[in-house]
């Protein structure tokens, strides 16, 4: 595992609080960070010397998306689990065959989409397998930001290097969202766009699909987008349900919470969804839907008892193929 901003926010301190699990090393080839906040974890100069540590049995990939699919050879053919930062990879050539090695070895791949622990995410979908709207009507799923500047990383925003770009980073959330709870669609439509000056890269996108029963799912992302308006609105012939994004679990780990602290994931008081039904007679009830708890060790407790139990990953090998088929077409 690479100690940047995902291993410091979205990995490390599941690792550390975890108890199905010991956090024993990650690779830094510049800066020594980890061992600041982590004193007893090693910090290898290279990747060759994390794979070569026998102790270690799970290798998380969290580099550059264009990376993940050469580091996740090298770690299954050094006899290491991993565990793949989304996308899994940049083609679904390579996701098969991620997939065929892994088979082949006898060792899990298993990919990481934390946001189906978010705590909206959550909530919609409860309200969704309720049944609670009748027939879907039209659901959408947003995930903004609002950021000028092109940003830092080099292998989201140069033109023509592999998995860049707005619709591989968030849009693998999102299309990872719909097919959690919709399957694969049957048929797709995608747009994306340039806004920000000089982007290189796809900067927004929108994905609808179409399910059986005429259900029309929509996917927007954009990174200028000034005023967020609701990450989760579902219409169907009973009601509504609408919820703005207000999972707290990055912030929190941002600010060195940790998750067995009081209060992680916990959205603030206000942020219930709005659930809206429509009665026989026409009359309107409305009724506020709090969140569940933001929970994003329910991956790693999924990678436990994969790994332990040979459980079945929540993010199937048929969900990362129908996902990255999305991401490159």
């Amino acid at each position: 595992m690479a100690y940047g901003m995902s291993g410091r926010i979205f990995h490390a301190p599941f690792l550390t609080t975890n108890p199905g699990f010991t956090f024993k090393a990650v690779v830094e080839r510049h800066e020594k960070k980890a061992g600041k906040k982590y004193p007893d974890v090693i910090s290898y100069d290279t990747i060759d010397e994390l794979l070569n540590d026998n102790e270690i049995e799970l290798i998380i990939i969290n580099t550059p998306n264009n990376t993940h699919f050469d580091y996740a050879v090298q770690a299954l053919n050094a006899g290491k689990h991993v565990l793949i930062e989304k996308p899994a990879a940049v083609t679904s050539h390579e996701v098969k065959a991620l997939y065929d090695l892994g088979k082949k070895l006898d060792l899990k791949v298993m990919i990481y989409q934390n946001r189906r622990y978010d705590s909206g995410f959550l909530s919609v979908k409860e309200v969704i397998e309720s049944g609670r709207l009748g027939e879907l009507i039209e659901v959408h799923f947003r995930l903004d930001r609002y950021r000028m500047a092109i940003g830092v990383k080099k292998f989201k925003e140069t033109a023509g290097v592999p998995g860049g770009g707005l619709t591989y980073d968030l849009g693998a959330h999102l299309v990872d969202n719909a097919i959690s709870i919709f399957g694969r669609p049957l048929s797709y439509a995608k747009t994306t766009a340039a806004f920000r000056p000089d982007s290189q890269v796809d900067d927004y996108f929108n994905i609808h699909l179409k399910y059986p029963n005429q259900l029309n799912v929509y996917l927007t992302s954009g990174l200028l987008i000034a005023e967020h308006t609701y990450g989760f609105v579902v219409h169907g012939t009973l009601g509504s349900f609408v919820k703005m994004r207000t999972d707290v679990q990055e912030a929190q780990l941002d600010a060195d919470m940790m998750p067995t602290d009081e209060g992680f994931g916990i959205e603030p008081e206000g942020s219930d969804g709005k659930l809206v039904l429509m009665g026989a007679d026409g009359q309107k009830t409305v009724e506020w839907i709090p969140s569940p708890k933001g929970n994003y060790n329910g991956i790693f407790e999924a990678v436990y008892h994969t790994v332990r139990e040979n459980a079945l990953f929540p993010v199937t090998e048929e969900h990362v193929a129908w996902q990255i088929e999305l991401l490159e077409n």
